[in-house]
Formats: C-alpha cells, structure tokens, sequence
C-alpha cells in the first residue's frame, strides 16, 4: 500500500504546457559535458600511450620501471625523449 501511494502522482497537480519541455541550457550542460568526457578520454589515451612507451623503454634497456629519472636521462641520452608537451592544467 504504502509503494503504490508513493508511486501516484499528486493530486490536483497543475501540469501546464510547458511540462516536460527542455530548455537549450540543458541541451548545453549535455553537449558540454560530452566535450568534458571525450576530453579526458583522450588525455588518458596519450598518458596510456606514452607510459607504454615508457615502460617499453626501460625494459629493453634493463633500467626499473620506476625510477623515472634514469629513464628520462637513458632516453634523452638515446635520442628518443619523452614526448611532453606543454600542458594548460
């Protein structure tokens, strides 16, 4: 009993002709957030791609995985440097 008086809607409700309408600010919140979303899923495929690269790097030549500065300093010195670009965040 209680599910189904939850589920009613109101009585007496004025429901007018705009209900259900969306407005174009919503329309722009989606296409923004879609940017948004296409956004990172491309700045995580380059630092995917790049820490692959990486990894790759550093196993051929026998350097650890982790230590980042004799890997930058190996790649530097093979003529293969990381890619960085200059980033705005």
């Amino acid at each position: 009993m209680t599910t189904s008086l939850l589920a009613q809607a109101e009585r007496g409700a004025q429901i007018g002709s705009e209900f259900g309408k969306a407005s174009p600010v919503g329309l722009f919140i989606i296409v923004l957030l879609l940017a948004a979303v296409l956004y990172l899923g491309w700045s995580v495929n380059v630092r995917i791609k790049a820490m692959a690269r990486r990894r790759q790097f550093a196993e051929d030549h026998g350097l650890d995985v982790f230590d980042i500065e004799a890997i930058d300093a190996a790649m530097k010195a093979e003529g293969v440097a990381p890619l960085k670009k200059p980033r705005m965040f």
